[in-house]
C-alpha cells in the first residue's frame, strides 16, 4: 500500500505562539484547530465483504486475505457495487458488515513521548464500529469497545506498547435496518426506499487521522453561550488528564480583524487540581464592548485555550466564536434583543460532497435566506463554520429512528447527546428539533412514556444548552403539559399549491386552530389555548415541482407562486417559514439549487423579506 507519510515529515504537539496565528483553513472535520501535524489515512484500503458475519468468530483482525480494495471516505454502498463489479451504488435490505484494513507506518514525534501521544480520530463511522491496532482490540476515550452512531466523531488513544515501525490498522463496520437506531429519511425496516425515503449512505463516511496531543489536554470541543448583557461568555471546555496535578486553564481573546491581534481583548486564568480521567469545567469571561453576531454582520472572536501543567507547558488548542442570545418571546423570535424573521429553506444534503454543500450554502444565502434548517442528517461540521462565517442562521435536527420503543429512545438521546456536545461552539446553530412529524413518536398523541420523554429531554436542553430555542416535535403534534408547551415555537407543515387555500390556512393558524390546519392537530397533550404567547414558524411550505406536493413546474411560474405565498406570510403575525427545499434528492424533485452546481432555477433574493415590514 503507498506510504501516506513521506520520509521528512514529523509529527509534533501544539505550538503556542506570541499570538494567535493569521485564520488557517482546518483541513479536518471538526471546530477545533490544533496547531499540530497530522496525518490523514484517506485513501485506498483493502476491503472485505462479510456476508456471513463470520470476521469476529475467525479472527480477521489478526490476519485476512482481502480481495477487494476501497477508497476512505467513502460509503459501503459505493463499496459494495465496486466489489460486486454493479454499476452505481449497490443496496442491501437486511444488514451489512465489512472489513477494512491498511498499514501507516510510525511517524516520527518531534515532542517527548513522556508528553505526547498518538491519537486516532474517526470523522465519523457507522452505525457500529470495532478497531483494532495491529490485532490488538481498541477503545474510544470514553472506554467504548463498540461506538455506535454515524454521524460524529470518535477518538482513540494509541498505546505506545502497541506501537510498530509499521502499523496495521483494521476496522469492521455493521449496520442493518433497525428501526429503533437513530436514520434520518434514510430507510429501515418501517420506511422503505421511494418518495421521501431515502437509499441509505453509511460506513466509513467521512476522514481518518492520525495527530500527536498531548497526554494532558483540552479535548476538540469547546461549548459557548454568552449573554449579551453582561458581556460574560461561558466557555464549556473538556479537559483529558492522564497526570494528576495542579493545572492552569488560560483562556485569551482576539478579535481577528483588528491591526494588532497579539495582544488579547480579554484573558484569565482558572488554576485547578485534577484527577486523572476526563472532566467538563465552565469558566466564564468578561469580553467587554465585543460585537455581536448576526446575519447582517457574522462578527467572531478567537479563543486561544491553553491547559498548563505545573512545569509551565501549554497544550492549546483554538477556534472561532461569536457572541449572540437567541430567544423566543410572544410572537416572535429576537436575536440579539431585536425581532428577526426567519427566512429559511429546507437543506437534505444526500450524499453531496463537502464542495457541493459550500455551493449550496453560499447558494442558499444568494436566495436571500437568513436560516437554513438542516433536515435530521448529519453534516460535515466544517459547513457549520461556513455558516458562522457567512452568518446564516441554522436550525438542526436528530436523526430520527423509525420507531417509538424504550429502546429507540435511549438511542436517540445518546445520538443528541453526541451531536450537541461536538456543535455547541457554533453561533449559527439557533435551533434544535427533537422529532420531525412524529418519525421515531409515531404515539405520541396515545402514549404518555413518548410525551414524557420528550417533555423531560425539552427541559434537559433548556437547562445544559440555553444557547438553543429547542423544538419538540416538528410540524405537529407538539406536546402541551398543563397548558405549557413544550416546544419554544409552535411549528406547522402546510402544503397547498392553491393560493386562497394558502391564505385560509394561514388565518386557521394565526387564529389559534389547533385542529384541521396541518395534517395532524397540532398539540397533544393537555388542552393549550394559543393567544400569541410563543412564535409560529409555518416550517415546511411549497414543494413546487414535486409531483405529490403539486405546483408548477415552470420556472417563472414557480418564482410568481413562491413570491405570492411569501407576502401572504409576511402580512401575518408569523415568526418564520422554511420553504422546501433547497436542492433536487432522489425522488423529491423540487429545489431550486442545482445540487452540483449549485445554480440557482430561480432569481436570487426570492426568499428574502425586509425584516420589519409587518412586525407591528
Amino acid at each position: 500500500m503507498e506510504d501516506l507519510n513521506p520520509s521528512n515529515f514529523s509529527f509534533s504537539t501544539s505550538r503556542p505562539e506570541e499570538g494567535p496565528i493569521d485564520e488557517v483553513a482546518n483541513p479536518l472535520p471538526r471546530a477545533v484547530l490544533r496547531m499540530n501535524n497530522h496525518m490523514l489515512l484517506d485513501g485506498q484500503w483493502r476491503f472485505a465483504l462479510d456476508d456471513d458475519d463470520e470476521g469476529l468468530r475467525e479472527g480477521w483482525a489478526s490476519g485476512h486475505t482481502y480481495r477487494e480494495t476501497a477508497q476512505w471516505p467513502g460509503s459501503v454502498e459505493e463499496h459494495l457495487a465496486m466489489a460486486r463489479g454493479h454499476q452505481g451504488a449497490a443496496a442491501w435490505k437486511d444488514q451489512i458488515v465489512v472489513w477494512y484494513e491498511r498499514e501507516f507506518n510510525l511517524p516520527e514525534v518531534a515532542e517527548p513521548q513522556t508528553r505526547s501521544m498518538l491519537q486516532l480520530t474517526f470523522g465519523a463511522c457507522g452505525y457500529e464500529t470495532r478497531v483494532w491496532l495491529n490485532g490488538q482490540p481498541l477503545k474510544t476515550i470514553e472506554g467504548e469497545e463498540v461506538h455506535y452512531g454515524e454521524y460524529t466523531s470518535f477518538t482513540y488513544e494509541l498505546d505506545e506498547s502497541n506501537l510498530h515501525l509499521v502499523n496495521r490498522l483494521t476496522v469492521r463496520i455493521a449496520d442493518n435496518m433497525d428501526a429503533e437506531t437513530p436514520r434520518g429519511k434514510q430507510e429501515s425496516y418501517v420506511y422503505k426506499r421511494g418518495g421521501i425515503w431515502y437509499q441509505t449512505y453509511t460506513g466509513a463516511v467521512r476522514s481518518v487521522w492520525l495527530e500527536v496531543v498531548e497526554r494532558n489536554r483540552l479535548r476538540s470541543r469547546v461549548g459557548v453561550v454568552s449573554v449579551v448583557e453582561d458581556h460574560l461568555v461561558r466557555f464549556n471546555l473538556t479537559l483529558r488528564i492522564h497526570d494528576p496535578g495542579d493545572y492552569t486553564i488560560r483562556l485569551q481573546v482576539f478579535d481577528p480583524v483588528t491591526p494588532n491581534r497579539k495582544e488579547p481583548l480579554a484573558a484569565s486564568d482558572f488554576p485547578l487540581h485534577l484527577e486523572a480521567g476526563q472532566w467538563q469545567q465552565r469558566v466564564v469571561l468578561e469580553v467587554p464592548s465585543a460585537e455581536l453576531w448576526s446575519p447582517e454582520a457574522p462578527h467572531r472572536y478567537r479563543l486561544v485555550a491553553q491547559l498548563i501543567d505545573s512545569e509551565g507547558y501549554p497544550a492549546q488548542i483554538e477556534t472561532l466564536f461569536g457572541l449572540r442570545k437567541i430567544e423566543a418571546r410572544g410572537r416572535y423570535v429576537y436575536l440579539n434583543n431585536q425581532p428577526i424573521y426567519l427566512d429559511g429553506i429546507l437543506y437534505q444534503p444526500g450524499q453531496a460532497t463537502y464542495e457541493e454543500m459550500q455551493r449550496h450554502m453560499h447558494a442558499m444565502k444568494a436566495l436571500g435566506c437568513n436560516l437554513v434548517r438542516v433536515h435530521i442528517a448529519g453534516i460535515d461540521p466544517r459547513i457549520y463554520n461556513l455558516a458562522d462565517e457567512l452568518g446564516l442562521l441554522l436550525w438542526v435536527e436528530v436523526p430520527s429512528p423509525h420507531s417509538s420503543t424504550p429502546r429507540s429512545r435511549e438511542n436517540h438521546r445518546a445520538e443528541l447527546l453526541r451531536l450537541v456536545t461536538l456543535s455547541e461552539t457554533h453561533p449559527s446553530i439557533i435551533i434544535w428539533s427533537l422529532y420531525n412529524e412524529d418519525w421515531g413518536a409515531q404515539d405520541i398523541a396515545t402514549n404518555a412514556e413518548t410525551r414524557k420523554y420528550i417533555i423531560d429531554t425539552y427541559h434537559f436542553m433548556q437547562i445544559a444548552y440555553p444557547q438553543f430555542l429547542v423544538v419538540d416535535n416538528d410540524g405537529w403534534h407538539h406536546i402541551s403539559y398543563t397548558g405549557r408547551l413544550k416546544s419554544d415555537l409552535l411549528t406547522a407543515h402546510l402544503y397547498t399549491p392553491d393560493l386562497a387555500r394558502w391564505r385560509e390556512l394561514l388565518d386557521r393558524l394565526v387564529g389559534g386552530e389547533m385542529e384541521g390546519t396541518a395534517a395532524f392537530p397540532l398539540v397533544v397533550g393537555d388542552p393549550f389555548f394559543y393567544r400569541h404567547q410563543v412564535p409560529l414558524v409555518v416550517s415546511e411550505w411549497g414543494g413546487f415541482g414535486f409531483s405529490g406536493y403539486g405546483g408548477p413546474e415552470d420556472a417563472e411560474a414557480r418564482t410568481n407562486t413562491i413570491r405570492a405565498f411569501k407576502q401572504e406570510l409576511r402580512r401575518r403575525p408569523i415568526a418564520g417559514d422554511v420553504y422546501t427545499q433547497a436542492t433536487n434528492i432522489e425522488d423529491e424533485r423540487n429545489g431550486l439549487i442545482d445540487p452540483h452546481t449549485g445554480a440557482l432555477s430561480v432569481p436570487e433574493g426570492l426568499l428574502a423579506s425586509r425584516q420589519m415590514e409587518y412586525l407591528q
